[in-house]
């Protein structure tokens, strides 16, 4: 497959603006689908990574591909690859959000770029985002989205990476195809990949349902709330390594650094290798 990578390029600059209000009702929902008996209530910051209940894609269905998201060549490039996942990202939290209040956010086309991996093509995009509440900007985030082809057989895979084995805390987490059919009903995601096992697997080769990127980084820094309920995060970053599926537990770890101002976090799968690794500086 040729990839046009000066025609991809050609949308780095290119802008979108949208407004929502941080509503009730995917606050209670998304306390329910992480099993917290303590949602925020109206007037209550929203708890880091919230945000993404907010601005969400919303698509016809003529206006999909066939892996269920909106078709290619709207606001993000075109790129003509079947595979995309979202890689990872930065943020840095300047100020809460509320619950009940109108938000902004503008979003930029901030990079596109190509390699050759051991697996075939990749194509990067990296976005940034700009969310606002109150007249003053409160989160400032970079979004990692990347672009391969189909697995092939004949090339082997990649050595995992084996995960920290000294932790402060864990939690072993159950992916059950409810857990990942509400995530995407709440972020109002169609990618087939996460609830469409028949696509899953024989279409895009992957062994089972697909748990959301994003999903779990909302868990870790939930297991951060849990076990610092007082913290305030000011910065996160994380990244995905390889996916997790709904056919197995996975597991999600956090451990302070000494200097009280950081916490490693990640994820690791029932084999023990790696899946995301993040970190949180908190005050």
């Amino acid at each position: 497959m040729r990839l046009d990578i000066d025609l991809l390029r050609s949308w780095i600059g290119k802008t979108e603006s949208l407004v929502d209000t941080v509503a009730m009702v995917p606050v209670l929902a998304l306390s329910a689908a992480i099993d917290r008996d303590d949602p925020p209530q109206r007037g209550d910051p929203l708890p880091p990574l919230w945000h993404w209940l907010y601005f969400l894609p919303i698509a016809r269905p003529s206006e999909l591909g066939a892996d269920g998201h909106p078709a290619r060549g709207g606001f993000l490039p075109p790129v003509p690859l079947p595979r995309r996942m979202w890689a990872g990202g930065r943020l840095d939290f300047h100020r809460p959000l509320y619950v009940g209040d109108s938000i902004t956010r503008v979003s930029r086309i901030d990079d596109v770029s190509a390699k050759q991996g051991r697996s075939g093509a990749l194509v990067f995009v990296r976005v940034h985002h700009e969310i606002s509440g109150r007249g003053a900007l409160a989160i400032a985030e970079e979004h990692d989205i990347v672009y391969r082809e189909l697995p092939n057989t004949e090339t082997p895979p990649s050595a995992p990476k084996p995960a920290p084995a000294e932790f402060a805390w864990h939690r072993e987490v159950h992916p059950d195809p409810v857990m990942l059919f509400r995530y995407s009903a709440l972020t109002f995601n169609g990618h087939r990949i996460h609830y469409d096992r028949r696509y899953a697997t024989e279409v895009e080769g992957y062994p089972g349902l697909v748990v959301h990127g994003p999903l779990i980084a909302t868990l870790l820094l939930d297991l951060l709330r849990r076990n610092l309920p007082d913290a305030q995060v000011s910065r996160f970053s994380f990244r995905a390594l390889r996916p997790l599926f709904d056919t197995a537990p996975f597991y999600i770890y956090g451990m302070p650094r000494p200097d009280g101002r950081r916490v490693a976090l990640w994820a690791r799968d029932a084999e023990g290798r790696a899946t995301v690794e993040a970190q949180a500086d908190v005050s």
